[in-house]
């Protein structure tokens, strides 16, 4: 298996337990608002890491074949961003817009810590 897809199972596995955190807290706080815009920002950033993955293995495919290398989805991902902030606006009273801002930056966090966590495993 590719070491990039190994790294999104790891990724995938950390969100998911963000994600069960999110839900506990949108069921035993009275922040509903709060953690239903985490969790809906969450979950669009998951998507969001999951698409960037499948286009990075085609991305991969096409190097390793010759061919010409596709764009990584940007516009798609940030179209998920923006319909993530309409659905925001549409409901102000069921999600914040400002934890749904930031759950959509989860992944992305994930990452970056993720990153930092394997480098200082890998120097010891």
């Amino acid at each position: 298996m590719p070491e990039f897809k190994l790294i999104f199972i790891r990724l995938r596995s950390y969100v998911f337990f963000l994600l069960a955190i999110y839900v506990l807290l949108w069921g035993f706080t009275a922040h509903k608002t709060i953690a239903l815009g985490l969790i809906l920002g969450t979950s669009l950033s998951l998507f969001n890491m999951w698409l960037l993955m499948k286009r990075i293995e085609r991305f991969s495919e096409a190097v390793d074949e010759g061919k010409k290398v596709r764009s990584l989805g940007t516009v798609s991902r940030m179209a998920t961003a923006v319909l993530a902030v309409f659905i925001a606006i549409k409901f102000p009273q069921y999600l914040n817009i400002y934890s749904v801002i930031v759950g959509l930056m989860t992944s992305y966090v994930v990452i970056i810590i993720d990153f930092f966590v394997q480098n200082l495993r890998s120097r010891k």
